[in-house]
């Protein structure tokens, strides 16, 4: 069974005009939620709690980020890209604490799989850095919560987004049972994401050459990426599913289709089902095009449903 999680303040985070992590792009993942799937239950996203935070950016970062919260209007920028102003506290508290509450239906059995359609992204936030739009990272949060809620050793995450997911790559560098693999386009931002990087061996980064297309990619994640994260045997399988890998994406030049996400998320959901039990939490990262974001939202969740 497939939940879905979202809230409302997804849409009152601010960016300025005419940058692309805008809230338009939640309402047209709502609009392909209500168009294609009114009967899937849907989840309100809570707000993380500070100690859920914590398991990652540590309480001094939090601090940080909340000091940036305002009443007033406008936005304050944190670096070139990546800005807050009011509702954005609320948003990436929700974003992180709806992969929590994800983590909490799978492993208590109350779903099998679970989308969270949650704006700002996370997979570019560092334990002490806010950068690429990101301001929690909640993937790497998630894995830290199952961990230590539900006495997890090996937890997976695995990113198809065409920007390298850097913040989980830092958060999970040094802990050898916490798996990541990530295939993105190189050179793009953040610069991260070489196949040398392998922390403890339990990284495994596939970078691509822009134009690469959805045969390329498909077949990168069947015989690269995924062999090697089911020979890690994880437990739970967390997605940083980002949809700007599209070929009309305006932020790279990667060449998938909406049904391309559609075999990727089955190559995964197959790959869950084989060695975690089924369990299977999906994470909206990028994705700037409005409608390669709806359809490609909408084959993802048919894969999953």
């Amino acid at each position: 069974m497939l939940k879905i999680i979202t809230h409302d303040a997804f849409a009152h985070h601010p960016v300025p005009m005419g940058h692309p992590e805008r809230p338009d792009r939640i309402r047209a993942v709502w609009q392909a939620m209500d168009e294609s799937f009114p009967d899937i239950e849907r989840l309100d996203a809570p707000k993380a709690a500070a100690d859920r935070i914590a398991l990652v950016h540590g309480n001094a970062y939090l601090d940080a980020i909340a000091a940036y919260d305002t009443d007033g209007e406008g936005t304050t920028a944190l670096d070139p890209d990546t800005h807050m102003g009011r509702g954005s506290l609320e948003a990436g508290l929700r974003a992180a604490g709806g992969a929590v509450l994800a983590v909490d239906e799978v492993m208590t059995g109350a779903a099998e799989r679970v989308f969270l359609a949650a704006r700002p992204p996370g997979h570019h936030a560092e334990p002490d850095t806010a950068m690429g739009f990101c301001l929690f990272s909640s993937a790497a949060i998630a894995a830290q919560h199952a961990r230590e809620v539900y006495d997890l050793t090996r937890v997976a995450v695995v990113d198809f987004d065409v920007h390298h997911g850097n913040g989980t790559q830092a958060a999970f560098w040094n802990d050898g049972d916490l798996l990541f693999a990530s295939s993105h386009q190189m050179p793009l931002f953040p610069g991260t994401g070489a196949a040398d990087e392998t922390g403890r061996g339990n990284i495994h980064n596939a970078p691509l050459r822009a134009g690469s297309d959805g045969e390329t990619v498909i077949s990168v994640w069947r015989d690269h990426l995924i062999p090697r994260i089911r020979a890690g045997k994880p437990e739970l399988i967390i997605l940083s599913a980002g949809f700007d890998a599209h070929a009309d994406d305006p932020l790279a030049s990667v060449e998938l289709e909406a049904e391309d996400f559609a075999t990727l998320t089955t190559m995964i959901r197959q790959m869950a089902e084989d060695c975690a039990g089924g369990r299977l939490v999906s994470l909206l990262e990028g994705g700037y095009d409005l409608q390669a974001l709806k359809a490609s939202v909408t084959s993802h969740l048919n894969a999953l449903r």
